[in-house]
């Protein structure tokens, strides 16, 4: 290609990246940009973010990374999170868990009245409780162990099988309101879940199939995982949805943190599938070598943090003023993540949990 050729092409990527800008700037107006639908895992799409952004299959995602990148996933399964709950004079509340469950305690959210066909924010004030109260939740008797607002710990007073038998009996994976029909717990999975520790699904490895991992590994790109509890999308609260995420759990093995090593060692390169992944991963090398181990993922990601370990991102389509859209603009310029909103809205792209995807990785 000659060097006005390739001039031509730098301008023309200019121009089309610009354009798509524009044309999201102009849709921001729009109460839903991008549409809400379900789409099947095995069809999701992928925008590739970048000076131009462009429109893939997921399924090419072997063919975009290089020989010797390290694809690192969250291996958490997803939780019953949605539960029944009963207070002591007999009001209804649904308790949704917002961590893993620690020894019979539960730490969650309540809303009141609704149900998955009304958006969380527009649910119903649940009724107040105080620590010491007793309720019911998932049909066992618990205790109210401390309580603000509506974040509350519950202790269960019943033995641990008790308490998993009945939290998959009567629970229920956290709904969606733009779905019409509720959602089963295995459609929530992703195809390597492992510990019940995530409150919503990891969401951006759901599209990560076999098929597709198996492409990664003949593509000479490595596969490692850790666990992270993915906490709540939303609260109800408006107050309490300004500071999500909150502090999240993670497990970080010996054997990933040696595969990172190996693949920064031979100029590869770690691509997170899900914010849930670069949580982890920077909160464990917050304080300088990334360690193994367990830990309370804490940091914040946004347009001024430089990532210390990852360097590129499977994640799903987020707008502007979601709190995943502010991680999102660690890894690219503002403009270009807007430019593939843009793309991904004149295609018909559907955002949220279950919808298509993006792709950020450096030149």
């Amino acid at each position: 290609m000659t060097p006005a050729v390739k001039l031509a092409v730098v301008r023309d990527d200019a121009r089309a990246a610009q354009a798509a800008s524009d044309a999201w700037a102009a849709s921001e107006a729009a109460r839903e940009p991008l549409a809400a639908r379900e789409v099947d895992r095995h069809r999701v799409r992928l925008v590739v973010i970048g000076a131009a952004p462009r429109l893939e299959r997921f399924a090419a995602l072997p063919e975009l990374l290089r020989r010797g990148d390290l694809v690192v996933v969250n291996d958490a399964a997803t939780l019953p999170a949605s539960l029944p709950g009963r207070t002591e004079d007999g009001r209804g509340f649904e308790l949704r868990l917002s961590g893993p469950i620690d020894a019979g305690r539960l730490f969650g959210v309540l809303l009141g009245a609704g149900d998955h066909r009304t958006r969380t924010e527009l649910r119903g004030a649940p009724p107040p409780v105080a620590a010491g109260e007793r309720v019911t939740v998932a049909g066992l008797p618990a205790t109210v162990a401390s309580a603000a607002g509506r974040r509350v710990e519950l202790v269960v007073r019943a033995d641990a099988d008790a308490l998993w038998q009945a939290l998959y009996a009567a629970g229920a994976p956290v709904q969606y309101a733009h779905r019409p029909a509720p959602l089963a717990l295995w459609s929530v999975q992703t195809g390597y879940a492992g510990r019940p520790w995530a409150a919503e699904m990891p969401s951006a490895g759901r599209p990560l199939t076999w098929d597709t991992m198996l492409g990664l590994t003949r593509a000479g790109v490595a596969l490692a995982s850790l666990t992270h509890a993915a906490g709540l999308s939303s609260t109800g609260d408006e107050g309490l949805d300004r500071a999500l995420p909150w502090p999240e759990r993670y497990e970080i093995p010996r054997r990933t943190v040696a595969a990172i090593a190996e693949a920064r060692g031979r100029g590869g390169r770690v691509i997170a599938v899900g914010t849930s992944v670069v949580r982890a991963l920077e909160a464990a090398a917050e304080h300088g070598e990334l360690r193994a181990g367990s830990g309370t993922a804490t940091v914040r990601l946004d347009a001024s943090y430089r990532p210390r370990v990852v360097a590129g991102l499977v994640s799903g389509l987020h707008v502007p003023g979601e709190s995943h859209f502010e991680l999102l603009s660690a890894f690219a310029p503002v403009d270009q993540l807007r430019a593939g909103l843009a793309l991904a809205a004149a295609h018909r792209l559907s955002s949220h949990e279950l919808g298509d995807a993006c792709l950020i990785v450096p030149a």
